[in-house]
């Protein structure tokens, strides 16, 4: 009779009993130029079946209009994800648009859980500069916020932003201190590079057990300071994800920034959508590479 003893006394059953399962989700950002329609149907076709919800997209008459406002019902965020689900796109993730030591960061934090909860979203971003003056604030929130979010069925994840926030090892301190199991990290690798100019290959050894999510951006520091897709700068995907691959979780990968350095930002949405394509089969190459 198998057991589960029995079955990790095997070792190829033991690592697909513990391997990661990565979601390949689109962020809207790159299409904010364009409504948020036009993001959605570019996203899908681009072959995702995930979506992050980015902060602001132009509507059709040139004004800027957020995904979902702070004041927005949790009907609405609701309706927008029904809207997204239709088109065959579970959304994972939404923006915070608030920095965690910003005044009111706390309720309106709890706002967006709400809407994350009412949208079936189960990771909500957020961030902040967290200078000196401001990481006891930035902790206070995140103590509050967390059985907030756990109770709604939300992680909170704090990405790398600059500050006490800058790498994995200041993030990982941060998230150690609230001791909390529904505030994680989300990495950014690129940030780390720009930000720190710090290699994110040694950094993310010291935050990996923390992470239960990644933004997914590059950067090069040569011949041009410029964040951009992955694969189109300097950062090594397959170390990268190396220290994540057996943790037996769901850990969404979000791109943010899927453009190609040195040349100017495409106008046409069609090429955006081309861009998305090539950002999803290299990190599904990089991944399918490291579970073989």
């Amino acid at each position: 009779m198998l057991t589960r003893r029995s079955l990790l006394a095997t070792p190829l059953l033991a690592a697909q009993i513990t391997a990661t399962r990565f979601q390949m989700a689109a962020m809207t950002l790159p299409w904010s130029a364009f409504p948020l329609e036009r993001a959605l149907s570019g996203i899908r076709s681009s072959g995702f079946r995930q979506v992050a919800w980015g902060v602001n997209h132009k509507d059709r008459n040139g004004n800027n209009k957020p995904v979902l406002a702070l004041d927005a019902t949790a009907v609405e965020a609701a309706n927008l994800a029904s809207e997204c689900r239709a088109l065959d796109l579970d959304p994972v993730m939404m923006f915070s648009t608030i920095n965690l030591e910003a005044a009111g960061a706390l309720d309106a934090h709890r706002r967006r859980i709400d809407q994350a909860a009412a949208a079936r979203i189960p990771f909500l971003l957020t961030f902040g500069k967290t200078e000196a003056s401001a990481r006891d604030t930035f902790i206070r929130n995140l103590e509050g916020l967390a059985p907030y979010a756990q109770q709604s069925g939300v992680m909170v994840v704090i990405k790398q932003h600059g500050g006490n926030t800058a790498t994995g090892r200041q993030c990982a301190r941060i998230v150690e201190q609230v001791a909390h199991p529904s505030i994680r990290i989300c990495y950014d690798a690129g940030n780390v590079l720009d930000y720190e100019n710090q290699d994110p290959i040694t950094d993310i050894q010291t935050c990996w057990q923390h992470i239960r999510a990644f933004n997914i951006k590059d950067h090069r520091n040569t011949p041009r300071d410029e964040d951009c897709g992955p694969g189109f700068g300097e950062i090594d995907h397959y170390k990268l994800f190396a220290p994540v691959l057996r943790t037996g979780l769901t850990i969404p990968l979000t791109f943010e920034n899927i453009f190609e350095p040195l040349v100017p930002r495409p106008t046409d949405p069609a090429q955006i959508d081309q861009l998305a394509l090539r950002a999803r089969q290299y990190i599904e190459t990089v991944i399918r590479g490291l579970q073989s």
